[in-house]
């Protein structure tokens, strides 16, 4: 079977979907997947992507030497801002293509490639190039983190009209209650976004997953059709 690599995105920034990548990862290692997970680019640290560490953690498991080698993650800033601001702050450019051979080597070796974007969709790669038109260009199916916290309507529904005029295939949304400032607010926004994904998306997911003691617990993704 031909390997899948599949895109992770959110509403906004510390919406959450670096913990959501790692629990699609562990969930699929815990079915007996091949899997690895690669961050398109991080900034704001030194080394290896404290989100490829974090996707480690999750999964139980050492850094392997596509971490090491610097494949899971080909390009990693100091400041921590959008990736192009981060980019040119070190006298350079992010080059898609170099992410797309990263990304390509990995299929080789794995079932699935879990691939986490970084903020929201409309986030610029460079001056050409934004992220929602990268996952479009390659027709990655996308599972995309939201939130029910105060303003995260306005940012889940511009987020699904994007993905809607690329064709984009929406997976699932994750709707994450750990974020959650108020609970009439989040369960409003909870019924309301399950509504519209049944008008506009039917084929998608709504899944939900809340505060978790240990990784281990975490069964959201469980079934997930993926």
């Amino acid at each position: 079977m031909p390997a899948k690599t599949i895109f992770i995105s959110a509403i906004d920034t510390d919406a959450g979907k670096t913990v959501v990548t790692g629990l699609l990862a562990l969930s699929l290692k815990n079915r007996g997947f091949n899997v690895i997970t690669q961050k398109i680019a991080q900034t704001g640290c030194n080394n290896v992507s404290d989100d490829i560490l974090k996707h480690r953690e999750i999964m139980g498991v050492e850094l392997n030497e596509f971490d090491k080698n610097g494949i899971t993650c080909p390009y990693i800033f100091k400041f921590p801002a959008s990736p192009h601001l981060s980019a040119k702050l070190e006298n350079t450019e992010i080059n898609i293509e170099k992410i797309f051979s990263a990304t390509n080597e990995l299929e080789k070796h794995f079932e699935y490639v879990l691939l986490e974007g970084v903020g929201g969709l409309m986030v610029p790669l460079n001056p050409h190039e934004l992220l929602i038109d990268y996952i479009s260009k390659n027709g990655y199916p996308l599972v995309l983190v939201t939130s029910g916290k105060l303003g995260s309507i306005n940012h889940t529904l511009l987020s699904l009209e994007a993905i809607k005029c690329r064709n984009i295939e929406l997976k699932a949304q994750v709707y994450n209650n750990y974020i959650a400032y108020d609970e009439i607010i989040n369960s409003d926004s909870k019924e309301y976004f399950k509504e519209f994904l049944k008008k506009d998306f039917p084929n998608s997911q709504f899944i939900e997953i809340d505060k978790i003691n240990k990784w281990s617990d975490c069964t959201a993704f469980n079934n997930l059709h993926i």
